[in-house]
């Protein structure tokens, strides 16, 4: 080198010192902060694929939070319908008791009364005060809305009763439920022919759903008095009687349900025998269960209750007599709105909403059109203890149980199989994303270190070769002392 204006020596060590030092602050700025990428230039590719990780991994935690929530509704809903369960308990051993009636006297059954009172009043209170932060959960507000439909156990409603589960419908729509009847509900039916008792007169033994009752008459008795003498107890044995005088007389005996557990057996104990016809059996007949299918889908039914389960639509409802027995006739009605909608998944849309409806469980709303409601046993009402209608208030006590049991056992299903089950898969979704970001985007520091020593060692050298380069132009003053 003998020239001193321009260094080139120097100025390729200071270029390579300086790409050392870049590597040396590259690695302690990502041994410092743990992550690989710490600014866009680090890795385009890299940043973007871990930005949009870090967003999934978002939507995955608020998702876990949110079933985490939803499960703890659903644990205080589950709590309030629990005591009601406890109640019910309580209410229908009052109601056996004071069935009890020549051991009882007068003040004994008030006091029943006054306790099965304050059981209404408080099921009712439960039913109000049961709330999660301020949003009441057994009043009916977690209840689905529809419109096209008069829900009531007559007067021509097509729907006597109607529970809806659970039902997705798109955001600002509605969903559209079709009912047909395919094949018709039927009671249990046999009859005799005739309008009296022949003579040497008969003794009956008539046996139902609910019971077993024996009816003895006299020769000549009128088959219409025969039917009278049948109804009186058509609580007790489920079998209601009816008598036409045309074309020489029949004598009808029919179930008071529908379907294939409504039965009607009429056997001769004693005297002349009644001869029975038109049942599947020598003495008697079972009824049929109404065929039915609902959007198509072909429902599970039971007399004139019917049920649907699917992933868009589950409900439950039981059919009017009058429609159930048409296999001509349909009945469209639409679910507008409502039901408790909790988002579950990381991708908000429909799909990712669990929904449940949670019907009002007043003592008006427990029980069952055609038999009677829980409010019916409280002072001055159709079933209270006055009424004697021990029977009818144990079924209807039961019928509310069946309600609340059902209901919570369906809160249960959806806790375990659909808010745990979906926690859990959103936890290992988590794991394995969170596992994905952190190879993107965060530091390996074994390998990292060992990148900081070499740079290290680079820089050093780099350093003393700069020296070197810039103590190489005194040369040229030996060139000059000579």
């Amino acid at each position: 080198m003998s020239r001193i204006m321009t260094n080139v020596s120097s100025l390729v060590a200071a270029r390579i010192l300086d790409s050392n030092n870049k590597m040396l602050n590259t690695s302690l700025e990502r041994l410092s902060t743990g992550y690989r990428i710490n600014r866009g230039k680090d890795d385009p590719a890299g940043l973007i694929a871990s930005e949009t990780l870090r967003g999934e991994i978002a939507a995955i935690k608020a998702a876990m939070d949110n079933t985490e929530r939803a499960d703890m509704v659903i644990s205080v809903a589950e709590g309030g319908l629990q005591e009601i369960s406890n109640l019910l308990v309580e209410l229908e051993s009052l109601v056996d008791t004071t069935a009890n009636e020549a051991a009882l006297g007068s003040a004994e059954v008030e006091a029943n009364q006054l306790q099965i009172d304050s059981i209404l009043d408080t099921i009712n209170r439960i039913a109000t005060s049961t709330e999660f932060q301020g949003k009441k959960l057994l009043n009916g507000t977690l209840d689905y809305t529809t419109s096209g439909v008069t829900i009531g156990p007559s007067g021509g409603s097509a729907i006597a009763a109607l529970q809806i589960n659970s039902a997705r419908i798109p955001p600002g729509g509605y969903r559209t439920v079709t009912v047909q009847v395919t094949t018709s509900a039927q009671t249990a039916r046999v009859y005799a022919s005739g309008s009296a008792v022949a003579a040497g007169g008969v003794t009956l033994q008539v046996s139902g759903k609910y019971g077993v009752e024996q009816f003895s008459f006299g020769s000549g008795t009128s088959f219409s008095e025969v039917a009278n003498a049948i109804n009186q107890s058509k609580a007790l044995t489920g079998v209601s009687a009816s008598f036409s005088a045309t074309g020489g007389g029949t004598l009808m005996f029919n179930s008071t349900d529908y379907g294939s557990e409504a039965f009607v057996t009429v056997q001769t104990i004693q005297g002349t025998t009644l001869a029975v016809s038109g049942g599947d059996s020598t003495y008697g007949d079972h009824g049929v269960d109404v065929g039915l299918t609902i959007n198509g889908a072909q429902a599970v039914t039971k007399g004139l209750d019917a049920s649907l389960h699917t992933t868009v639509l589950d409900l439950d409802l039981t059919l009017d007599a009058g429609f159930a027995q048409q296999t001509v006739l349909s009945k469209t009605f639409y679910i507008n709105g409502g039901g408790a909608d909790f988002s579950i998944a990381p991708t908000l849309g429909l799909n990712a909403t669990a929904s449940l409806g949670i019907q009002n469980v007043a003592t008006g709303n427990l029980g069952k059109g055609g038999l009677g409601y829980l409010s019916s046993l409280g002072r001055g009402q159709d079933n209270d203890m006055a009424s004697g209608n021990f029977a009818v208030a144990q079924r209807i006590i039961r019928q509310a149980n069946e309600q609340i049991s059902s209901l919570r056992g369906r809160l249960g299903a959806f806790s375990k199989n659909t808010l745990t089950s979906a926690y859990n898969a959103l936890a290992v979704a988590l794991e394995n994303t969170s596992a994905a970001e952190s190879a993107i985007r965060d530091t390996d520091f074994a390998r990292e270190t060992s990148e900081l020593t070499r740079a290290q060692i680079l820089v050093n050298a780099a350093t003393s070769t700069l020296q070197l380069a810039n103590a190489q132009p005194r040369n040229v003053l030996a060139l000059l002392g000579g």
